[in-house]
């Protein structure tokens, strides 16, 4: 039964994985396409949901999935217990990187500068979307560290 938490983990977080990817494939290129129309665009069409209402959701839940996997798991051995601890970090880093780096340059891209300030949505644009790269690596790197630890579990057994 437990193991269903940790593919539960897995599934959610490889959700995420591929949610982010394509934010930075298809979203932020469209952001950055004719910037300062398409980031009027893309103020006029996040007005009343956006992104963020999805990994607010998601996001915590993924950290909670993994931090129970880590929990149950954790008699099954350091290596085990390592990966699905590094897991979490992973994930929590994610997060950190969320508040602290991108939703500053949310409101700046999306509420906040004036569109005319083409010099300032285009360099935050860039910082945007050169960071979701790192953050999709890193959400990816919890994705292996989850696979890698489900097939420690397997093994041992």
């Amino acid at each position: 039964m437990k193991i269903t938490f940790l593919f539960a983990s897995i599934a959610l977080a490889s959700g995420l994985l591929f949610t982010n990817a394509y934010t930075s494939l298809i979203d932020a290129t469209s952001w950055g396409s004719n910037i300062p129309h398409s980031i009027g665009a893309a103020r006029e069409y996040f007005k009343n949901v956006n992104p963020g209402n999805f990994f607010r959701v998601f996001s915590p839940a993924n950290q909670v999935l993994a931090l129970l996997a880590l929990i149950l798991f954790w008699k099954a051995g350091p290596s085990v217990r390592i990966l699905l601890g590094s897991t979490f970090v992973l994930y929590v880093i994610c997060d950190v990187m969320t508040f602290a780096y991108f939703y500053p340059r949310n409101d700046i891209l999306f509420r906040d500068a004036a569109l005319t300030d083409v010099e300032t949505l285009t360099k935050t644009w860039r910082q945007w979307n050169s960071m979701n790269w790192v953050r999709t690596l890193i959400l990816a790197a919890g994705v292996i560290s989850s696979f890698i630890a489900a097939h420690r579990i397997y093994t041992v057994k």
